[in-house]
């Protein structure tokens, strides 16, 4: 793992080479270089081609992002600074966290629960107590 390669989760780790950026100009705030400043930054990856990501953790992640892939290309973009590193940093972390997302594995099956008795007991316990309260609220009886 090299300086530039993006970390995703373990030991997988993205290269610089395969990550493409675009940078254009962002709106909102940003003084006399607003109109001047590519800021904005695009980070796309592609995931459907990507030889450093193995066939089952490419297969789930293809599955889970299978709205915001283009073509088998996920990107991610980031505005929210002013300045283009800040936004670089914020597209990396970005992109790592969609991937990481996407490859963790299933959660375990949910195994049927019951309430013991003695949950059970306290429930109803409970409701009574609440009918009595609302009971004495009405009016009283002459």
């Amino acid at each position: 793992m090299t300086e530039g390669d993006l970390h995703v989760r373990g030991s997988l780790a993205l290269p610089e080479r395969e990550l493409r950026w675009r940078f254009s100009r962002a709106s909102g705030p940003g003084g006399q270089g607003v109109n001047t400043t590519d800021s904005r930054v695009e980070l796309s990856f592609d995931l459907a081609n990507s030889p450093s990501v193995p066939e089952p953790l490419r297969a789930r992640a293809q599955q889970r992002l299978a709205g915001r892939l283009v073509d088998g290309v996920l990107t991610v973009v980031a505005a929210e600074h002013r300045s283009q590193l800040r936004n670089r940093a914020a597209a990396r972390e970005r992109l790592a966290a969609a991937l990481r997302a996407a490859m963790a594995p299933d959660p375990p099956p949910r195994r049927p629960t019951r309430p013991s008795a003695g949950a059970r007991r306290r429930r109803l316990d409970a409701k009574t107590r609440r009918g009595q309260i609302k009971r004495l609220r009405g009016r009283p009886d002459d």
